[in-house]
């Protein structure tokens, strides 16, 4: 079933590309997470606006280790010529790793699953890219589909947004104890022809990575 992204204009992030809207309306979610009715907005640790829900019974410490499922994109993609299988898996495995990195800081990470583990399952569920002070096609989770543009627009900037959904789990009971849904603005492309690469999109994942990080601190620091 398609989900649509309606995206609006990006101003500069991180000094190059620019924050748009951060959430994720309900009619675009993917459908990788079992359930999105307990979802609501709220404010992550470094004050972006997400969909999320927390198990308020949640005793983070019942948990002394963490799993993280390899990262996946939900649904599959089909690479093109500015979006390559390589950059694709390249993508996958920056989010694995600043996943790994940041979380590390807050719980050992464990390879194998057992009592006492969280499980964190991710997916990355929307690349896109649209021209800078054009209205975007709609946009297909993970297809890469470019705003119709003149030829003089062809040097414009080209946005970049992704987007991600991840559930926490118990791994004794498969029981989902916390899920969030976000989206956000990469570096910008320079012009039609630029290829993307997982470089444009890792300031958005070291946030998204960050952002767990502090949220399991906040968890803690309540026991």
């Amino acid at each position: 079933m398609r989900k649509l992204f309606g995206m609006s204009l990006l101003a500069a992030f991180m000094g190059t590309a620019a924050c748009s809207s951060t959430t994720v309306a309900p009619e675009q979610y993917s459908g990788f997470l079992k359930d999105y009715s307990r979802l609501s907005e709220q404010q992550s640790p470094s004050g972006a606006k997400v969909a999320r829900w927390v198990d308020p019974d949640l005793q983070i410490a019942r948990y002394n280790q963490l799993f993280i499922e390899p990262s996946q994109f939900y649904p599959q993609p089909q690479p093109s010529a500015r979006l390559s299988q390589d950059t694709l898996r390249d993508i996958t495995r920056y989010y694995d790793s600043a996943l790994r990195r940041e979380l590390g800081k807050v719980m050992p990470i464990t390879d194998s699953p057992s009592v006492g583990t969280l499980v964190l399952r991710p997916a990355i569920t929307a690349v896109s890219i649209s021209t800078e002070g054009l209205q975007p096609y709609e946009v297909i989770p993970i297809a890469l589909v470019v705003a119709a543009a003149s030829t003089a627009a062809g040097t414009r900037d080209q946005q970049v947004e992704i987007a991600t959904e991840a559930a926490m789990i118990d791994a004794q009971n498969s029981r989902v104890v916390a899920q969030v849904v976000r989206k956000g603005a990469g570096v910008n492309l320079e012009n039609d022809q630029q290829v993307l690469s997982a470089d444009n999109v890792k300031p958005v994942i070291d946030g998204w990575a960050s952002d767990m990080r502090q949220s399991i601190e906040q968890l803690k620091a309540k026991r």
